[in-house]
């Protein structure tokens, strides 16, 4: 399933466990040596790339927080330019920080322009690079440094951004979503991206056990909660054409969202000292409406 050759070597300081280095891993691998990589400030630039070592072994270029889309349609322009823009695969990493907020712009920017680019948003729903503060990506009720539970305060107040379909509305040819628990169903829909004729995004669910609050062996677990929960659907368009969107992870018998909750301890306060009931409730219900959307 995947190339023999690791482009993402060992020995990256990468915490045990990490979502967003099991998503790189298998992304890059399924990409192959024919790959120029980008990425913007984030967990996985800072760990892989601290001077003078890096663990890549396709080009790479680091950019600012904010223009990672843009720096990656100008080596788009520069190898068409050259003459040497055929089998060259562009690949963006960048976290929900450099992709839901600081990065929307320039994302936005090379939807518009048509850019032959796979940007794949590596989810870890919050800035854990600089200290687990809350970002439009944090889900509704979750505990970080910045939207801390207390006597006035369930945690995040706001909804998560859905930033895929905000993609999608872009008309770009391919938009996804995917999760490290469903390696087949994720490298499907990167091979699919990389062979448009044009921009391709894939939002990717990927758990962090330090900002999350869970084992590092539970990663995978956790993950796949997300889907078996419906909190993260895995589905996928072509062209903005959301009516004909299709679901590539069917859940036969949804579990209700508690389970995925308890499994981390950025949701503990909504357990303990007691039951929330009514926060745990209104996230259970807005899952119900997202499948009656969905037409689930």
């Amino acid at each position: 399933m995947i190339e023999e050759t690791e482009f993402l070597a060992p020995g990256h300081r990468m915490c045990a466990g990490c979502g967003v280095a099991l998503s790189a891993r298998i992304a890059v691998n399924t990409a192959g040596k024919d790959t120029i990589v980008v990425s913007p400030t984030g967990c996985m630039e800072v760990t892989t790339t601290q001077y003078p070592e890096t663990a890549w072994r396709v080009p790479f270029l680091h950019v600012a927080f904010e223009n990672a889309a843009s720096a990656a349609s100008g080596i788009d322009s520069a190898l068409k330019m050259l003459g040497k823009r055929e089998n060259k695969n562009i690949l963006v990493f960048a976290g929900d920080g450099g992709t839901f907020d600081i990065g929307l712009q320039a994302l936005s920017g090379m939807f518009e322009r048509g850019h032959k680019v796979t940007f794949i948003c590596n989810d870890n729903e919050a800035y854990m690079n600089t200290g687990i503060q809350r970002c439009s990506a944090t889900p509704y009720g979750a505990w970080t440094t910045t939207s801390p539970p207390g006597k006035y305060s369930i945690g995040e107040s706001k909804p998560k951004k859905p930033i895929a379909r905000i993609a999608a509305a872009h008309c770009i040819p391919y938009v996804a979503t995917a999760t490290i628990a469903y390696v087949a169903d994720y490298q499907k829909k990167l091979k699919k991206a990389l062979a448009v004729d044009g921009p391709s995004f894939i939002h990717v669910l990927a758990p962090c056990p330090s900002g999350w609050r869970f084992a590092s062996d539970e990663l995978i677990e956790v993950s796949r909660l997300a889907v078996q929960t419906g909190v993260f659907v895995l589905w996928e368009v072509e062209n903005g054409e959301m009516e004909n969107l299709k679901i590539t992870k069917k859940i036969p018998q949804r579990k209700p969202v508690e389970e995925y909750l308890k499994t981390q301890g950025r949701f503990k306060h909504l357990f303990k000292p007691v039951l929330r009931k009514d926060v745990i409730g209104q996230i259970q219900a807005e899952i119900d409406k997202k499948f009656e959307r969905f037409g689930l």
